[in-house]
């Protein structure tokens, strides 16, 4: 009961978060009167505000982004910590990042996105898909997929496609400054459209998640005893590393590579919570769309009216948090 509140209260945080980050920016406005215009446009109200704007058409949709992107990096976090039995695992470890990076970097270097964004964003999800597959197919022994393999092919994967992003960028100095922004990740082009993409996928595959946190349990305490219980770890390590993989593969699309989320937010969850999943989940849920929505809350407001990647305040906060927990484990 007590975590069940705890949670409620971390949601009203992330509530409160979501209303104060409305009324910050080069336009501030009062708490109140955003809480009351989005009131009146709940009801149907006609509103003829110059404020409706900036609220509903440029705030809003970022806020909800920053907010999903951030709760789906803590659950993929969590998810492959979890299978990997490995606490400096992230999201980004099987080099999906790099490949949504590689297909970003063709739309900008061959000027794709002035026709729209869109065609970045698809590229940037057809260069994830690409990663994973060629990850997955040369880490693939047989049936099985050995863990240790497949984090290596991520790494070299992920040095392959930084090599080419390097190499565009010597050979194409004129984007160099738009790769650079991109692959550190921001929400300024954030559109209801890429919500109605990102949300779906989040939210299904966080419950699907939840739904399994037994198994999420069983293989985090060793394989030995999770195949002894009849659980088919390989089959639904496959599941989750394919499942993790796309939706890291939609939300790096529409925002870019934004870092540490997914290392650092599983673990503040776990020194919450503990180690059950049943609880990991959902607070990595919460706790991540709180994390990423005040990173990019900073990001606007901290130079503003200058906007500061998001990766680089995230990467503020978790550098530390990651040489922290490197010192832990020379310790342990």
């Amino acid at each position: 009961m007590k975590k069940k509140r705890l949670l409620a209260v971390f949601f009203i945080l992330l509530l409160v978060l979501v209303v104060a980050s409305i009324t910050v920016g080069s336009s501030s406005l009062k708490s109140s009167d955003a809480v009351r215009l989005i009131w009146l446009k709940i009801i149907g109200v006609k509103i003829d505000s110059i404020y409706e704007k900036i609220i509903f058409n440029i705030r809003l949709p970022r806020i909800i982004l920053a907010a999903l992107v951030g709760a789906g990096l803590g659950v993929s976090g969590a998810a492959f910590q979890g299978i990997f039995k490995n606490p400096m695992a992230d999201p980004y470890v099987l080099g999906v990042s790099s490949g949504a990076a590689v297909g970003a970097t063709i739309s900008i270097v061959f000027r794709l996105e002035t026709y729209g964004m869109a065609f970045t964003t698809i590229l940037a999800f057809l260069g994830a898909f690409i990663s994973l597959l060629l990850v997955y197919n040369i880490a693939k022994v047989g049936k099985k997929l050995p863990t240790n393999t497949l984090l290596l092919a991520g790494v070299a994967i992920n040095f392959l496609f930084s090599s080419i992003i390097s190499l565009s960028m010597i050979l194409h100095r004129e984007a160099m400054e738009r790769i650079i922004y991109w692959t550190m990740g921001s929400f300024n082009e954030a559109s209801y459209s890429q919500i109605l993409i990102i949300a779906p996928v989040v939210i299904i595959i966080s419950v699907s998640f939840q739904l399994l946190y037994r198994q999420f349990n069983i293989i985090a305490s060793g394989d030995e005893g999770a195949y002894s219980l009849g659980v088919e770890v390989d089959k639904i390590k496959k599941l989750i590393i394919v499942v993790s993989s796309i939706m890291i593969a939609v939300i790096v699309s529409v925002s870019g590579v934004i870092g540490f989320i997914g290392l650092m937010i599983p673990h503040i969850a776990r020194l919450i919570v503990g180690a059950n999943h049943r609880e990991l989940f959902p607070f990595s849920f919460v706790l991540g769309g709180i994390f990423s929505l005040g990173c990019d809350t900073l990001a606007r407001i901290l130079l503003s009216p200058t906007e500061l990647p998001v990766g680089a305040i995230t990467s503020l906060f978790g550098a530390p948090f990651f040489i922290y927990l490197l010192w832990k484990r020379k310790r342990a």
